[in-house]
């Protein structure tokens, strides 16, 4: 049922000769024009004018890829489904507009008819005509709308059950796309979890090893005093026992005078 709408659609925006590419335009990944233009048997020029046409509607989307070797574009094409379908519901309300007032005007006015020529008027202009015709100057006969009407409430039953039909299209399409917004959000919001993980990870590594060179710096200087206490005792000890040695000698000289 959705081919046929799309179908539909090109026929309406590009003509019959491009109803085809509805079927080879995917909704899903993007398609390379030219692998569109040998399967319609057209010119890259013909086939980029047909999408041309359908993209002025909004009704596909592209990218493009720069040829590094030949420095030239390739395009590629995506069908935009829910679009379409939008399109063809707005083309089909129209349509039923038009029937409605034409079923609306047949039920309160009156229409005249020349059998021989087949030619209709309403009540104004067969008046003007003086309800004589122009062309044969047979004169005017009453129409019978109850046909017409019958017709065109016809028509009418038949536009809303298609309408019915593009509504349901419309809304799994909008159900489609609500799921893909979904496991998009979801697919983010995993992604910036494993970021804020990997950035708390990194943090704590970098207090780790800022914890680390700090300790290595305090013990550092820790040892450096150490030393430097081992130095200053050394150094007080060597004075002591020199002064120790000094009073000995002095009072080894000084006994040694009394002695004499």
């Amino acid at each position: 049922m959705i081919e046929k709408f799309l179908e539909e659609v090109i026929i309406l925006v590009a003509g019959k000769p491009a109803e085809k590419i509805a079927s080879l335009l995917d909704d899903k990944k993007y398609v390379n024009e030219f692998t569109i233009a040998k399967k319609m048997d057209l010119t890259i020029n013909q086939t980029r004018n047909i999408l041309y046409k359908i993209s002025d509607y909004g009704l596909v989307s592209f990218i493009r890829k720069k040829d590094k070797k030949k420095g030239w574009y390739t395009y590629f094409w995506k069908i935009e489904t829910l679009k379409c379908l939008e399109f063809l519901k707005n083309v089909l309300l129209k349509k039923m507009d038009q029937l409605k007032h034409q079923i609306k005007s047949r039920e309160t006015k009156q229409f005249y008819v020349c059998e021989r020529c087949n030619i209709e008027f309403n009540e104004e202009n067969a008046l003007l005509h003086n309800f004589t015709c122009n062309e044969c100057g047979g004169i005017f006969s009453m129409k019978d709308n109850s046909k017409v009407l019958k017709e065109l409430n016809k028509a009418l039953n038949k536009f809303d059950d298609k309408l019915k039909l593009i509504d349901i299209e419309i809304d799994k399409e909008k159900e489609k796309k609500e799921k893909k917004r979904l496991r998009e959000l979801k697919k983010l919001e995993k992604e910036k979890k494993e970021k804020r993980a990997a950035a708390r990870k990194k943090t704590a590594a970098k207090k780790l090893a800022n914890k680390k060179v700090a300790s290595k710096v305090v013990k550092k200087a820790n040892r450096k005093k150490s030393k430097k206490k081992v130095t200053k005792k050394s150094k007080s000890s060597k004075k002591t026992s020199k002064k120790k040695i000094v009073k000995k000698n002095s009072k080894k000289i000084k006994s040694k005078k009394k002695k004499k």
